[in-house]
């Protein structure tokens, strides 16, 4: 069977996170450069190779301080570590439009296995004749397993920022000819 390429469509697609902040609600981020490729047996997605990638300068959570704190070595020291990048290692199909994806998380020079929840969207063909695959991936990772431990206290002594970073992540991909 030939190898399909399918690559990551940055304008039908976003990736976010959240964080609990004061342990009282949530502040949402996310990455505004992004991108991605997969490469498929026929159009078989049990068989993906996945490689993603995130700039990290790309962060935005609405507020410039704040993202420009996220960028210093306190969480994710953008210039030592100016990418993020994630390596599928397999796809598990667990029902017709659910899987679990395997792969290593790399992130402020730090790599981790982890699990990820898939929701396969389906394929369509799109107004110019291209074949289009969506998905919607989540799952939670911890900031500290990824040297990110920063956590001020507050005046009554609680914790400024969670240590569970909750990722959902609307994905589109093309396949090319």
């Amino acid at each position: 069977m030939s190898a399909t390429k399918w690559v990551l469509d940055p304008t039908h697609s976003e990736v976010q996170f959240k964080v609990r902040h004061l342990m009282i609600s949530n502040v949402t981020g996310a990455f505004q450069k992004f991108e991605g490729t997969v490469e498929t047996e026929g159009d078989d997605f049990t068989t993906a190779k996945i490689h993603f990638s995130a700039d990290v300068d790309s962060i935005n959570t609405n507020n410039e301080q704040r993202d420009g704190h996220l960028k210093t070595g306190d969480f994710f020291d953008a210039a030592a570590h100016p990418q993020i990048k994630f390596e599928g290692t397999k796809l598990e199909k667990v029902s017709a439009e659910n899987y679990k994806l395997h792969g290593n998380l790399n992130m402020k020079g730090v790599s981790k296995a982890i699990v990820l929840d898939v929701d396969f969207g389906g394929t369509a063909k799109d107004g110019y004749g291209n074949t289009r695959a969506g998905f919607t991936v989540s799952g939670k990772i911890n900031r500290q397993d990824f040297g990110m431990s920063f956590n001020a206290a507050t005046e009554t002594g609680g914790l400024v920022l969670g240590n569970d970073i909750n990722i959902h992540s609307n994905i589109e991909f093309i396949k090319q000819a």
